[in-house]
């Protein structure tokens, strides 16, 4: 599989020299190109990205507002997709000091490749500015500029810095959530969600708190409200629980988790059962996941949570659950040999577990 850092090749540099020069005449290609494209190769993809926005400077006019107005002439022509971030990534570079511009290149630019990280720089700079800017934009029509405001000032937003004036106070982005908790727009949805699962990590009673005045019967907001809880949910978060009328006091019998195989192959397929019996005289809403403690290059397990099922649990009943996981590497993560823990939760809970042998 290609690397992830080859969307910034040689042949995506010509076509941007082309579009370019199609709208600005005057716009060195060739040197542009030359300049790019050397020492390309050990430079990581936001490296890549940040490359690209300093060599497009020193070949676009002087004038930053001119410069501007060229790359919102040509990202309209371009595929949209991760190397778009390169016009918001310019702007984050050369426009704090023309914060009005930039604002509205930011805006625009997010259309056609999100603005979340370049918005951040300027949060920073002025963030009351910032944050009227981002309140506003979680008004308009554009589905894109919706995501941003909500994205853009996410506190712990991955690939990014954080922000820390808002994970010291989460209040300052209230008015965004309040605005967009119950977009029509899964896009959005999934960004206020994240949002809010980014607060819980600092401040889970306030996430808390701030969620008992939104409406729960409005399929959307639960959504969110779900969603962004759900780092709280897997840790038995006992609040959280009692948001989603998960019973506090579980009383279940687990049977005997079975493994298939003790030992797997990288890309098979790990297979595991166990049966769960409620032992309580009230129905149990339960929620059970299964936890597994992944080995990492330097030998120490990083622990990941993967849902299972939400049931309702009769007094008596018995639950009887065969699940299986694949083992494979992807482009952002590697998985590495070693002994690996199976765990079996309700209700956030511990109830059993296994080790497991990765072999490679």
């Amino acid at each position: 599989m290609e690397p992830l850092k080859e969307m910034f090749g040689k042949a995506y540099y010509q076509n941007l020299a082309r579009t370019i020069s199609s709208v600005h005449k005057p716009f060195p290609a060739a040197p542009f190109l030359k300049e790019v494209t050397t020492g390309l190769e050990p430079l990581s993809l936001n490296e890549r990205m940040r490359h690209t926005s300093r060599v497009l400077q020193k070949h676009l006019p002087e004038k930053y507002t001119t410069a501007v107005g060229i790359l919102k002439e040509v990202v309209p022509l371009l595929n949209t997709g991760y190397t778009t971030l390169v016009f918001p990534d310019f702007v984050s570079q050369f426009g704090t000091k023309d914060f009005r511009t930039s604002l509205e290149a930011l805006k625009y630019f997010t259309q056609f490749g999100s603005s979340e990280f370049a918005i951040r720089t300027f949060f920073k700079q002025d963030q009351e500015k910032t944050l009227r800017a981002l309140y506003t934009w979680s008004e308009d029509d554009n589905v894109h500029v919706r995501r941003l405001a909500s994205e853009g000032s996410r506190p712990r937003l991955p690939w990014s810095f954080k922000l820390d004036a808002v994970i010291t106070n989460p209040a300052l982005t209230a008015p965004i959530l309040e605005n967009l908790k119950a977009d029509d727009e899964l896009y959005v949805r999934k960004s206020v969600a994240n949002h809010l699962n980014d607060i819980t990590k600092d401040s889970p009673d306030y996430v808390m708190n701030l969620i008992r005045s939104w409406d729960k019967t409005h399929t959307h907001t639960a959504w969110i409200i779900k969603r962004g809880c759900r780092s709280l949910l897997k840790q038995g978060h006992e609040k959280s629980m009692a948001v989603f009328g998960l019973t506090a006091d579980v009383r279940v019998k687990l049977g005997k988790l079975r493994l298939d195989s003790a030992t797997i192959q990288l890309n098979d397929e790990l297979r595991f059962a166990f049966e769960i019996t409620s032992e309580k005289r009230t129905v149990q809403k339960l929620m059970i996941d299964y936890r597994i403690h992944y080995v990492k290059k330097t030998g120490v397990q990083l622990p990941k949570v993967f849902k299972l099922k939400e049931i309702a649990l009769a007094p008596g009943d018995t639950l009887h659950i065969v699940k299986k996981q694949r083992f494979q590497d992807f482009t952002t993560r590697q998985l590495h040999a070693g002994t690996h823990l199976l765990e079996v939760m309700v209700n956030g809970k511990v109830m059993a577990s296994k080790k497991f042998e990765l072999v490679r």
